[in-house]
């Protein structure tokens, strides 16, 4: 997406205090942390929020009649309308709480694939895929016989659509990732939906990359499922959500059972709860869900219109400096553009594994990824057994850049 001209600078160096990790000296260095794709660090008001309730209000939801287990229900609530509000959502019932995206996306391939797919139904998907958004197509493969199709990806680093109306044809379903998170590559997200929708088939999304870098409407965007994660996006580990069309999720059986998720036990059967209590079986990660939606206020207090212009200015630079410093040394994969990718930067440097690499930044301060990003066929398609993946969050500026590109330099003095 282009971003607006008159977005207000972030104040980078205001931010940087509201994250305590950043204080911390690694080999004695200043922390350069460039792995948010990973996991994003986490401001003081989401620790603090956290702490609070532990110290004040733990208990029970939807259980308790007392007081403060009323009081925590209500704040588990707020978390979830705070997250369906941030995403554009119709309704907080139509968010579902998840363990992660990957858990939110099983839950589609569970409840909604074992009872509409078949051995003539067709499921399509991408070459770029995290392996959340691959393996649970492959076992519902596996065990039903479903037809799998694949977007391929060209050598810009782009989904190549040419083919696009005979992938869809006869599918029932569209898995796409609306970010790469090895490329960083931001496909026609709506576009798509629509062809997919034109075809008969619903959408779900992996917005893991997206939610916590973009402005995004679940509407806008034209999709039937999104599954996103909140340690992505300044939130605690151990939560994620699924949002789905309400009507979707009426129909869908329960993923798990247990308590929480019933209306009524017998002995010859159980009703469901509404939805989205109807898929939260057991106790739910409450801390985690109000660390989410206070994850959530700090990010809507930057708005997020700032924080996609920040991050594409910044890759910007990075690439630039990238390749000014190290010319043809240097392999950026991935879209060329800035406007075309989040905010990643995977590359390869000379012949250097990317796990040395990574070891080698690490002894100036730097954390980055190296590996295959849980994507091992895109790997395949782009030829290497991993890369090294810079990625940014609203508290990197350009003094990490440049941190990060004289710490590649490092390598040459230990290989030569």
């Amino acid at each position: 997406m282009e971003v607006s001209a008159a977005t207000t600078p972030l104040d980078v160096a205001r931010v940087k205090k509201d994250f305590p990790v950043l204080e911390r000296l690694v080999h004695g260095k200043r922390l350069v942390y460039l792995d948010s794709a990973s996991s994003a660090q986490k401001p003081t008001t989401v620790i603090d929020g956290m702490s609070r309730y532990y110290e004040t209000t733990h208990a029970n939801v939807h259980r308790g009649v007392y007081e403060m287990a009323q009081e925590a229900t209500r704040l588990f609530e707020e978390a979830r309308a705070k997250v369906a509000g941030f995403i554009g959502a119709g309704s907080a019932e139509e968010v579902v709480f998840t363990k992660s995206a990957t858990e939110a996306i099983n839950l589609v391939a569970y409840s909604w694939g074992r009872t509409n797919l078949g051995p003539s139904d067709v499921v399509v998907t991408s070459e770029i895929e995290h392996h959340a958004n691959f393996v649970p197509w492959l076992q519902l493969k596996a065990e039903t016989g479903t037809e799998l199709r694949f977007l391929r990806v060209g050598d810009d680093g782009m989904l190549d659509l040419d083919d696009l109306g005979a992938l869809l044809d006869g599918a029932k379903l569209l898995a796409v990732t609306a970010a790469s998170n090895v490329l960083g590559t931001l496909p026609p997200v709506r576009a798509l939906a629509d062809a997919a929708h034109e075809a008969g088939a619903l959408v779900l999304l992996d917005a893991a990359q997206y939610v916590p870098h973009m402005p995004t409407s679940v509407r806008d965007l034209g999709a039937d499922f999104v599954a996103f994660t909140g340690h992505k996006m300044l939130g605690p580990t151990g939560i994620g959500a699924l949002w789905a069309r309400r009507e979707l999720l009426e129909t869908m059986p329960p993923f798990l059972t247990g308590g929480e998720m019933i209306r009524d036990v017998r002995l010859d059967g159980f009703s469901t709860n509404d939805v989205p209590w109807k898929f939260e079986a057991g106790t739910p990660p409450i801390a985690e869900a109000i660390g989410l939606g206070l994850a959530v206020d700090y990010l809507r207090a930057i708005g997020m219109n700032t924080v996609r212009a920040h991050e594409e200015t910044l890759t910007a630079y990075a690439m630039n400096a990238l390749k000014e410093r190290y010319g043809d040394d240097i392999v950026i994969h991935g879209p060329a553009r800035p406007s075309q990718r989040g905010g990643i930067v995977s590359f390869a440097y000379k012949d250097i594994h990317a796990h040395d690499m990574s070891q080698i930044l690490d002894e100036a301060g730097i954390c980055v990824r190296a590996g295959h990003h849980c994507a091992k066929p895109l790997m395949r398609h782009l030829g290497v057994s991993a890369t090294v993946r810079a990625s940014f969050s609203v508290y990197n500026d350009t003094a990490d850049v440049d941190t990060l590109v004289s710490g590649i330099a490092g390598a040459d003095a230990v290989f030569g």
